[in-house]
């Protein structure tokens, strides 16, 4: 029996970097959590999700950051998805970027955001990532002892093709930092993580910033587990807190056989294919 023993950190936000990162390391000391062996981290985990920040809290891979979340995977023997940060490539672009380490506190992955968030809602939000960020170009997938996960960030989940393709390439887990706002989180963030699940016969995890109403963007919150059949397992509400969830991946391979559509596809007539 594969199963995940699984923490959704579900973190606030502060404006120095440096107690956000002590907030994570407090929270994996919690005796709660010894035995875990995965743990998440939100969408900008470490950053205010606003343009203006993303160029100065920028840092390099195997920068500041990443060295604190490489030490407290190997210090905590676990898989750490890093929710995500700003990187600043060597030419000088932004990317939000998520990091994934071993139980050694090796990278064993690494997502850049694809789909900028570039939204004009009436009456609700604007924002527009593509003034700071650059998209990055890569499905990601990492291996693990248990199987294979996929990685992707926020806005990039509402492509299905995205999600297709990380199921394709051996996903049976996907998951997501992210941080939906006030207009989208209530009518797309649970629909969306069950849909995405009963589509692709996988686990889905979304680990959302804590909602902080003096900061510049509004989190929706709700960090959220659905299984392999669309049932939400888990799902926290706006406060910061941590949940731990059981990932049994045997359910994806009963799912699978009992409804085996993704066999059932029609390859002589339509096929979804990664162009680079």
């Amino acid at each position: 029996m594969a199963i995940i023993k699984t923490a959704i950190l579900q973190t606030h936000v502060y404006k120095e970097k440096s107690l956000s990162i002590t907030q994570a390391e407090e929270l994996l000391a919690d005796p709660e959590l010894k035995n875990i062996d995965l743990a998440v981290l939100p969408e900008m985990f470490c950053c205010p999700y606003e343009n203006k920040y993303f160029p100065e809290y920028a840092e390099p891979e195997g920068g500041d950051t990443w060295e604190k979340c490489s030490w407290l995977a190997a210090d905590h023997g676990i898989y750490l998805i890093a929710g995500s940060v700003p990187e600043r490539d060597e030419a000088g672009h932004i990317y939000n970027t998520s990091y994934v380490f071993d139980r050694k506190g090796h990278q064993i992955g690494k997502h850049r955001k694809m789909h900028l968030f570039d939204i004009d809602v009436k009456g609700g939000q604007y924002f527009k990532e593509s003034d700071t960020l650059t998209p990055g170009d890569q499905v990601t997938v990492f291996d693990t002892e248990f199987g294979r996960i996929g990685l992707c960030i926020c806005y990039d989940f509402r492509f299905p093709e995205l999600a297709r393709l990380m199921t394709d390439k051996g996903a049976e887990i996907i998951i997501v930092p992210a941080a939906f706002n006030m207009t989208t989180g209530p009518l797309h963030w649970e629909l969306m993580f069950r849909q995405r699940a009963v589509d692709n016969q996988v686990y889905t995890i979304g680990v959302a910033p804590a909602r902080d109403m003096n900061a510049g963007y509004h989190s929706w919150g709700h960090s959220i587990a659905a299984d392999p059949w669309g049932k939400v397992l888990m799902q926290m509400d706006e406060k910061p807190g941590v949940k731990i969830v059981e990932l049994d991946l045997d359910e994806v391979k009963k799912v699978r056989e009992q409804l085996p559509f993704l066999k059932h596809r029609r390859e002589d007539i339509y096929k979804l294919s990664q162009i680079k």
